[in-house]
């Protein structure tokens, strides 16, 4: 009786852990950002599973930095605004980046820098219809 409980319990254990792996557990998020295209942000998880978003440039209104308080500290993280389509000057939609990472706010600026430079360089550059 105890032999067949602890197996049970040593069984779910095993199939929590595993769920936990390939559903929760983020290795490595990654942001590549093509200002002809689109922005596309990649998360890596621990079983080897990867999840990618991608976001057409159309949509992307601006990328910015975010505070927050969280448990009596701030930080900070990185997000793109996405474009309201009914109104120009209008966001639909904020979309954080690196939220399992949550890097420093000097690999954020550098990130942000890099990001602003394309999102600069697309509206300088008069588009083709």
């Amino acid at each position: 009786q105890n032999s067949m409980v602890l197996s049970a319990a040593i069984f779910i254990t095993l199939i929590g852990l595993i769920v936990y792996l390939h559903f929760v557990k983020i290795d490595q998020e990654s942001l590549l950002v093509i200002g002809s295209l689109g922005i596309q942000v990649t998360s890596s998880y621990a079983s080897g599973k990867e999840s990618t978003t991608f976001i057409e440039m159309g949509q992307v209104k601006d990328v910015v930095i975010n505070e927050a308080i969280h448990m009596q500290k701030v930080i900070y993280y990185l997000c793109i605004l996405l474009q309201d389509p009914e109104d120009p000057q209008g966001v639909s939609e904020v979309v954080p980046l690196f939220q399992s990472s949550k890097p420093r706010l000097d690999c954020l600026i550098e990130v942000y820098k890099s990001c602003q430079e394309i999102l600069e360089q697309r509206k300088t550059v008069p588009q083709s219809s």
